[in-house]
């Protein structure tokens, strides 16, 4: 275990049955380690390889955290006695991404006759993906989806007693499993989920299928686990949930409480001096959520508010419940109320039934909006979901026009990000700069990138740094 990685594994007096359990699978596991490790001479070796979201990087954490336990040594080459892939199918060329790896280290497998093979997350849960893995890659050796990943340990158990490919797929669940263990990736700052599932059905998108409808974690539970994460030295933390917005819907009467209100209780932990939140839709961002952010310094100065697209039709289509005007609208009371603060987004372009009048629309709203930055994607078609049986949008239509909103979302990001120039702002350090060992690299509160000169020192330190040149997406500086 590397120096900048924590492992939480102790059993909480708060531990459910479940968790107890696979504990105790834990211990069975270790003991097949054991033996493994007998065998090569050596501590085994794992690596997790992880595609998507920041609710699948948080899911590594959680399975690093039980291979570690059990006796596994991590390392980062796919060269590795237990490689899993934990993966995503937002896009199809994320399922591709996985088919190349599986190939690659089909010939790795054939000299080490110990390793294993695992793979999880969405795209497990897709249909078809299952059938082709059973056809094309006999050589895995555990497969299982998003619903039962608190069953890791249970299901290497199994792994290890079998010479079959296991495969233990849930359509659903209702369960949230507490206290399994963790080895993050960062000491000073971590991911925290608050909720699992969605339930929104935007046409385009797989993730209710794959991920389940809507559940959201006890707020003692969460609560709790922060203040062990701030005890344990972490400074920046980031709640995690498909639409955070809608946190609480469903909790037992007296567990009610809304994103706003879990927000507010969040930010009373001693020790924690940044929250981050992870992703709002925004058909139900609250008016009390933008207060609870204006009126509270430690909310990071970041919103990720998804368009998807400017043109009413098209939202329409897309199931997103809200319409051109009305987003605009939203972006400026954020902007009104947080005058400092960042506005991200995520835009499709090729749905299925866009025309160049319908990305004019988008680009309009970019422009108005004034994004600090977009993350733009041309539609990935996804069986499955009703917009793959829409009249689909040829590349030769699609491309052009993607191109040309991206021209438009690079400018303006240019122009946004500049207006910090000169501007003192903390930054928390994550690293030693990649290209230039004598900088440091972090975050200012807004998310932007910002490098200054430091030693590793200062890593996990917020450091006051005057911005002295912006170079597009990230600034050059030096600290005060």
């Amino acid at each position: 275990m590397s120096s900048n990685e924590i492992l939480h594994s102790n059993l909480s007096d708060n531990a459910g049955e479940e968790t107890r359990r696979q504990f105790s699978y834990m211990e069975k596991a270790e003991s097949y380690v054991k033996e493994l490790s007998e065998k090569l001479g050596r501590k085994p070796t794992a690596c997790v390889v992880t595609f998507g979201c920041q609710m699948n990087a948080r899911d590594s954490e959680k399975l690093l955290g039980i291979l570690t336990k059990i006796g596994y040594e991590e390392v980062d080459t796919e060269d590795a006695d237990f490689v899993i892939y934990n993966t995503c199918t937002v896009r199809d060329n994320a399922d591709q991404r996985v088919f190349g790896r599986l190939g690659y280290v089909s010939g790795i497998k054939k000299k080490n006759p110990y390793m294993k093979i695992a793979l999880c997350g969405c795209m497990m849960q897709e249909q078809g993906a299952i059938e082709k893995i059973q056809k094309s890659y006999r050589h895995v050796d555990l497969i299982f989806g998003t619903h039962n990943i608190f069953k890791f340990a249970e299901l290497l158990c199994t792994m290890f007693e079998s010479d079959r490919m296991i495969i233990d797929i849930w359509k659903d669940t209702n369960q949230i499993v507490e206290d399994l263990p963790i080895v993050r990736k960062y000491p000073f700052k971590s991911g925290i989920n608050i909720m699992f599932g969605c339930n929104n059905f935007c046409t385009y998108c797989i993730v209710p299928y794959v991920r389940g409808r809507e559940r959201s974690r006890n707020p003692r539970d969460i609560i709790r686990e922060i203040e062990y994460l701030a005890a344990d030295g972490v400074k920046e933390i980031m709640l995690l949930g498909q639409n955070v917005n809608s946190y609480g819907k469903g909790l037992p009467e007296d567990e009610q409480m809304s994103f706003a209100e879990l927000l507010s209780e969040v930010c009373k932990v001693s020790g924690i001096e940044r929250v981050r939140f992870m992703t709002s839709h925004p058909k139900d961002l609250s008016d009390d959520l933008i207060k609870v952010i204006a009126e509270n310094e430690k909310v990071a100065r970041h919103i990720h508010l998804p368009l998807q697209s400017g043109s009413d039709e098209i939202l329409k289509k897309m199931n997103r419940h809200y319409t051109k005007e009305s987003f605009l609208k939203l972006v400026d009371k954020i902007r009104t109320a947080i005058p400092d603060v960042s506005i991200t987004t995520d835009i499709i372009v090729g749905f299925p039934g866009e025309t160049d009048n319908d990305v004019d629309d988008t680009i309009d709203v970019v422009k108005k909006a004034a994004f600090d930055n977009a993350f733009t994607f041309i539609y990935s078609k996804r069986t499955g979901t009703p917009a793959a049986a829409m009249e689909q949008v040829p590349e030769s239509v699609s491309k052009p026009n993607f191109d040309r909103l991206l021209k438009v979302v690079q400018e303006t990001a240019k122009q946004q990000a500049q207006r910090f120039t000169g501007q003192t702002h903390r930054v928390l350090v994550e690293d030693i700069n990649e290209q230039d060992s004598s900088l440091v690299t972090g975050r200012m509160s807004n998310n932007t990138l910002v490098h200054f000169p430091g030693d590793a020192s200062l890593i996990g330190s917020f450091v006051d740094v005057a911005l002295d040149e912006c170079h597009g997406f990230y600034y050059t500086g030096h600290a005060i």
